[in-house]
C-alpha cells in the first residue's frame, strides 16, 4: 500500500503545534506496519535546522501553471526514521521567517496543494491514499475531483482528510479560484467549497474527501453541533457517514521518563524514586523553595482562551493560597502572560511563570509536577495530558474532546482513575476539582500513588492509532476493488 501524507509541518523539521508531532510520528508507525508511507511538506528554508539542510537531495525541478502563470517547483528529499520526506521548494512562497500569518497564505498553500499533485507523476509515485492534514492541504481532494479528474493515473487515488482543529479553515475571496487555481466554478457551490460567497479550503476537503477523521472520537461528535462546529456543523452533519475520530498517540520512545536526556533523574513505572528528584531539581532551577512533599501543579501550553486560561486567571489568587507550587510555561495572549507574571510577582515563593517556549523545560515540568492543569474550552485531542500521565503527573481537565477520551476521572469508590475532570466550563469547578485532587494528594498518599501508576501504565503510543488508520485505508482500497 502506498500512502502520501500532505501537511504544512512536521517535527523535527518545523512545527508550531500538535500537527507537527502527528505528521512526524504516524508515518513512522505506518512504515513499521508495512505501508510505503511518504510525506510531502513545504520547504521552509529559513526554519529547517541546518543539520537537515545538508542531508537534502535535489531530486528534480519543473514548472507548472499557477493562476495562468508558470511557477518553479523544486523537489528535495531526505529519509528520516525510515520515512521518505519530500519538500516542495519555492522561495517566493516558503522562504519566509514564519510558517503562517501572511496576507497571501491562500496563495502559498494553494500553490503547495497544486504542487503536491503535480509532483506525483514527475517523481513516479502515485499513492493509493493521499492523506491531507488541516486546511493547508484540504484543497487537494477538491482539486483531484475537479481540476485533475481527466488525468487517468490520478483517478484511483483515495482521499483522506484529518481535521486537527476545526477553528482554522482557510477562508479566502472567490477570486483565488482564478488567481491561484485557474479553474472554473464547478465546485463553487454550497456542497463544494462555497462559504458565504468565499472559498473555504477546509469545507472543500470535507466535501470531496472519501473519509474525514478528527483526532478524537468525542471531537468528531462535538463538531457536528453549533457549539463546536465553527459554522461548518451543517457540512459535517451532511458528511456524517464518512466522519470518524481516531485518537492521537505520542512518541513514547522520545517522551520516555526512563531515557529522557532533559531530566535530572530517570524514573519508571517500576521505580518512581526519580520523580521526587526531578521535582527538587526543578525547584532549584526555578528558585522555588525546596520541598519534596509540596504538591506541584504544572502548566505547559499556549496561553489562550481556547486553552481555558481565563479560568486560571480568575482563580489564580485563591489557588495560590493553597499549599502548592504553580509552574507555568508558555506564550500566548498578552492578558494571560501579564496575569500569570503578576501571580509570580505577588507569590514568588509559590509561583513561576516562564513566558517562553522551551522544550527541555517542558519535559522537566511534566516529570516534576504532581498535577497538570489543562482546562481547555475545547480540545480536538491534546497531547500534553498524555505526556503528563506518561510522566506520572495527574491531569486536571475539562471534559471535552480528546481530554474526555484519554483521562479516566478519579472514582472514589473504586479508588481508580488517571486524573481529575470537570464538566462545566467554569472557574468554580476548576478550583473545586484542584482542591479535591490536593486533598487526595495530602491525605491519601497510597491512593495517589496507585493513580500515578495507573496513569503511567496507559498505552499512549501510536501503535493502536496507526492500526486504526491502516484499517481505514484498507477499507477504502477494498471499496475501490
Amino acid at each position: 500500500m502506498k500512502v502520501l501524507f500532505a501537511a504544512a509541518e512536521a517535527a523535527p523539521f518545523f512545527k508550531t503545534g500538535g500537527l507537527g508531532d502527528v505528521v512526524q510520528a504516524l508515518p513512522k508507525e505506518l512504515v513499521a506496519l508495512g505501508v510505503d508511507c511518504r510525506v510531502v511538506l513545504p520547504y521552509f528554508s529559513k526554519k529547517i535546522p541546518d543539520k537537515f539542510k545538508y542531508q537534502l537531495k535535489d531530486v528534480t525541478h519543473f514548472t507548472f501553471e499557477v493562476g495562468g502563470k508558470a511557477q518553479y517547483c523544486g523537489i528535495k528529499q531526505l529519509e528520516y526514521q525510515g520515512v521518505v520526506i519530500y519538500f516542495i521548494d519555492n522561495l517566493t512562497y516558503f522562504g519566509r521567517d514564519s510558517l503562517y500569518g501572511y496576507w497571501d497564505d491562500g496563495g502559498r498553500f494553494g500553490y503547495f496543494s497544486l504542487a503536491a499533485i503535480e509532483m506525483l507523476e514527475v517523481i513516479d509515485f502515485i499513492p493509493d491514499i493521499i492523506h491531507c492534514h488541516d486546511w493547508h492541504t484540504a484543497m487537494i481532494p477538491a482539486l483531484l475531483v475537479d481540476k485533475y479528474h481527466w488525468k487517468e493515473p490520478l483517478q484511483r487515488i483515495r482521499k483522506v482528510l484529518t481535521i486537527h482543529n476545526l477553528r482554522f479553515q482557510g477562508i479566502f475571496p472567490e477570486s483565488i479560484l482564478d488567481t491561484v487555481f485557474a479553474t472554473g466554478r464547478n465546485i463553487f457551490t454550497e456542497d463544494g467549497i462555497k462559504f458565504y460567497n468565499q472559498v473555504n479550503y477546509l469545507k472543500g476537503g470535507i466535501n470531496f474527501s472519501d473519509r474525514v477523521t478528527t483526532v478524537s472520537p468525542s471531537y468528531a461528535e462535538e463538531i457536528k453541533t453549533p457549539e463546536f462546529g465553527e459554522s461548518l456543523d451543517g457540512t459535517l452533519r451532511y458528511n456524517d457517514w464518512k466522519l470518524s475520530g481516531i485518537i492521537n498517540g505520542i512518541d513514547t520512545t522520545y517522551y520516555d521518563p526512563e531515557t529522557d536526556p532533559h531530566l535530572k533523574a530517570p524514573f519508571s513505572l517500576a521505580d518512581l524514586k526519580g520523580k521526587v528528584a526531578n521535582k527538587m531539581a526543578l525547584q532549584k532551577e526555578l528558585g522555588l523553595p525546596d520541598d519534596e512533599k509540596i504538591a506541584m501543579i504544572g502548566v505547559v501550553s499556549r496561553l489562550t482562551d481556547q486553552k481555558g486560561f481565563q479560568l486560571l486567571a480568575e482563580i489564580g489568587e485563591e489557588l495560590l493560597q493553597a499549599q502548592i507550587q504553580l509552574v507555568i510555561l508558555g506564550t500566548g495572549e498578552p492578558q494571560y502572560e501579564q496575569a500569570f507574571s503578576t501571580f509570580e510577582s505577588r507569590h514568588p515563593e509559590k509561583c513561576r511563570a516562564i513566558i517562553a517556549f522551551d522544550e527541555g523545560l517542558a519535559q522537566r515540568i511534566y516529570a516534576a509536577s504532581d498535577l497538570f492543569l489543562m482546562p481547555s474550552a475545547f480540545e480536538p485531542c491534546g497531547l500534553s495530558q498524555m505526556m503528563a500521565m506518561h510522566y506520572g503527573s495527574l491531569p486536571v481537565v475539562h471534559e471535552t474532546g480528546g481530554l474526555r477520551d484519554t483521562v479516566v476521572p478519579y472514582n472514589q469508590y473504586t479508588e481508580s482513575g488517571t486524573g481529575f475532570s470537570f464538566q462545566r466550563f467554569d472557574s468554580y469547578w476548576v478550583l473545586a476539582m484542584i482542591n479535591k485532587a490536593l486533598e487526595l494528594y495530602y491525605d491519601h498518599p497510597k491512593i495517589w500513588r496507585k493513580l500515578v501508576k495507573e496513569a503511567m501504565s496507559k498505552d499512549f503510543s501510536w501503535n493502536g492509532p496507526a492500526k486504526d488508520y491502516l484499517a481505514l485505508y484498507t477499507s477504502l482500497i477494498a471499496d475501490d476493488a
